[in-house]
C-alpha cells in the first residue's frame, strides 16, 4: 500500500466501524483474502461497492462511469480491466501501489464477512503516527 503505508507499520483498526456503518469507497480495510485463507490479514483500499461497475483504462479507475481522483496512489495503473459489475455483498479493493499489488484487478473481490475492520490510527513508526487517511471516493 505504498506510499501511504509501509512494511512494518503498526495500525490500530476499528472493528466497530462496520457494526455501525457500511464500508464506503475510499476506506482502508484489513481483511482475509478470499483466495488464500492461509495468508494473514492484508490491507487494501475499497474502490467499488456491491452493485457498482468498475473499469480500469488509460491509467485511471472508473466507477459507475466516473473517473476517480486518487491522489494517494504511487503510480497510475499500467493495466486495463474491462468493465465489471461487483456482486452483492462483495467489495472491489485495490492497493495504492497499483502496479505491484495483488488485489481485485486480479479477478477476486472481498466478501463482507472477510473484513476485520477499518484502518483507523497509525501507531508506528513515529513519523507515520496519526489518523489513517480514508479518502471519500464519490462518483
Amino acid at each position: 500500500m505504498e506510499p501511504e503505508f509501509e512494511g512494518g507499520q503498526r495500525l490500530l483498526i476499528s472493528k466497530v466501524a462496520y457494526a455501525l456503518n457500511e464500508p464506503e469507497r475510499g476506506d482502508v480495510i484489513i481483511f482475509r483474502t478470499p483466495h488464500n485463507p492461509k495468508v494473514d490479514y492484508i490491507i487494501k483500499r475499497i474502490v467499488a461497492l456491491p452493485g457498482d461497475t468498475v473499469e480500469v483504462k488509460m491509467g485511471a479507475v472508473y466507477v459507475n462511469g466516473s473517473k476517480l481522483d486518487e491522489p494517494y496512489i504511487k503510480d497510475p495503473p499500467s493495466y486495463t480491466l474491462p468493465q465489471k459489475k461487483i456482486p452483492e455483498n462483495k467489495y472491489f479493493v485495490l492497493g495504492d501501489n497499483r502496479n505491484n499489488s495483488n488485489d481485485s484487478h486480479n479477478g477476486w473481490t472481498v466478501p463482507r464477512q472477510n473484513m476485520k475492520g477499518k484502518a483507523w490510527i497509525s501507531l508506528w513508526p513515529p513519523d507515520k503516527w496519526g489518523l489513517v487517511p480514508n479518502y471519500c471516493l464519490t462518483e
